[in-house]
């Protein structure tokens, strides 16, 4: 079989090619992100991994030797799961390479926003010395994380919240708990969740979650409510938060994930003292880094020699809110 690297970011694919030669498996990196370019330059390939490119039903009419997607990630909204059902075409992610770095990127972010770190530290170097311009800041312990999502990232990041004294709750409609993840998070209501959270962190898909977090949810939360977002861009919907943030519906927001990224410098929501923004790095680390890219590598070869994939994905349309 054939494999193609339609495209990555990364700085070289030497862990990718060391796998694949030590399997005997061809591997060719394409660097095409689009449908157009997609067909015309990988018709040949029996197994995809992608990054950011979409492979559309159109793509998998065209590319008819394609047997096999493997997302370097966690997300597969840029793939056509449900289409690819129909084709008989496997797909799968790396959904494990990442979960400390998220969880440790949304606390930091919640421990940002709630400490005041970032307006502080500008407020110190350009005016004075003084901690009353802080007031108020409460005592962790005293506080509620909400967790709108609650699958591996999510439970690791309840489970270190829970660690540092927050009082932690979540919802998901898939979440079954256990004798361990009853001694970190509570299961509740939607609702519940948005009414009482003093830090709500998302990390549900983004497939059937876009805009779940608008203005009928903000006018649920906390004046003194703060948001985080680590999944996906699109389950937040950005021109209700502008809103939010500034009219003192909420106390502030941080997002690593938006919609049409990467973000011009020129969007509107920069402009907002009250947000922090990174751009979409939760993933990130050294470590992280070779991990994902040599477990997407290990499944398409897996894949290529008939054995099981370790992670594979379903077409299933997992909507975080039952209507």
């Amino acid at each position: 079989m054939k494999v193609v690297i339609t495209d990555c970011d990364h700085d070289n694919i030497d862990i990718e090619k060391s796998i694949f030669s030590e399997a005997g498996i061809s591997v060719d990196l394409k660097d095409v992100t689009t449908e157009d370019d997609v067909i015309a330059n990988c018709q040949d390939a029996d197994i995809f991994i992608i990054q950011y490119a979409h492979i559309t039903e159109r793509v998998m009419q065209n590319c008819p030797r394609l047997k096999f997607v493997v997302r370097y990630g966690v997300g597969v909204d840029n793939v056509d799961v449900s289409a690819a059902t129909r084709y008989g075409i496997q797909v799968g992610n790396v959904p494990d390479y990442g979960m400390n770095e998220v969880a440790d990127h949304a606390i930091s972010l919640a421990l940002s926003m709630i400490r005041k770190i970032m307006e502080m530290n500008e407020l110190t170097k350009k005016d004075k010395w003084d901690y009353t311009k802080a007031i108020p800041i409460h005592r962790f312990s005293e506080m509620t994380v909400g967790v709108i999502g609650l699958g591996r990232i999510g439970r690791n990041f309840a489970e270190k919240m829970h660690s540092i004294g927050f009082h932690v709750i979540g919802f998901d409609p898939y979440y079954k708990s256990s004798s361990e993840t009853k001694k970190y998070v509570s299961a509740v209501s939607m609702d519940e969740l948005l009414v009482k959270s003093d830090i709500i962190s998302i990390h549900c898909p983004a497939e059937g979650n876009q805009n779940l977090i608008g203005a009928a949810a903000f006018k649920k939360m906390k004046n003194s409510a703060v948001l985080v977002n680590v999944a996906r861009g699109g389950i937040v919907n950005e021109a209700d938060l502008k809103q939010a943030l500034e009219n003192g519906e909420i106390a502030g927001a941080a997002l690593d994930c938006m919609i049409g990224e990467p973000v011009s410098k020129d969007s509107p929501l920069f402009g907002l003292k009250n947000l922090i923004v990174t751009p979409h790095m939760a993933w990130y680390s050294e470590e992280a880094q070779k991990e994902l890219k040599r477990k997407a590598a290990q499944e398409a070869v897996r894949f290529a020699k008939g054995e099981p994939i370790h992670y594979p994905v379903k077409y299933l349309e997992r909507k975080v809110v039952k209507k």
